[in-house]
């Protein structure tokens, strides 16, 4: 059974890692479409810049979270698909209450989704600081 966990957890991490690459790259042309159609002044217009960056991050990360939580409940990781839900959004978070866990046969499987979202989540974040650079409120030599 430990095979089967890590071979469905590298499908699943490799399938969320070209979500993501597609997500930011979908979500770095929205903000440049932003940024170069809607001429809005000063702050205003990096407010709009970085909310559409932080949207569209939240939107691919949960696309990858409901990825996982397909994938718990179409292979019995879970009782039900709510459950699943809610269970990856708590393991992909790194959160991981504990009222809610995988049949033990499927607990590699579940803990593979949280190296695999606290990688995402940092990659994330790696995009977030980068898009202030460039057009958000962290400008190089406007604040430092």
């Amino acid at each position: 059974m430990l095979i089967s966990n890590l071979v469905l957890g590298t499908i699943m991490i490799s399938l969320t890692v070209v979500v993501h690459t597609f997500g930011l790259i979908a979500v770095t042309h929205a903000m440049s479409f932003v940024t170069d159609r809607i001429r809005l002044h000063g702050h205003r217009s990096r407010m709009l810049a970085m909310n559409t960056v932080v949207i569209g991050v939240f939107a691919v990360l949960t696309a990858e979270v409901w990825l996982w939580a397909a994938a718990y409940s179409l292979i019995g990781v879970v009782d039900d698909f709510e459950t699943a839900l809610y269970f990856s959004t708590i393991t992909f978070s790194t959160v991981g209450y504990g009222d809610v866990v995988p049949h033990p046969e499927w607990r590699m499987f579940a803990a593979l989704e949280g190296v695999n979202g606290f990688l995402l989540i940092g990659w994330s974040t790696a995009y977030l600081i980068a898009a202030g650079m460039r057009v958000g409120p962290f400008k190089p030599g406007e604040h430092f």
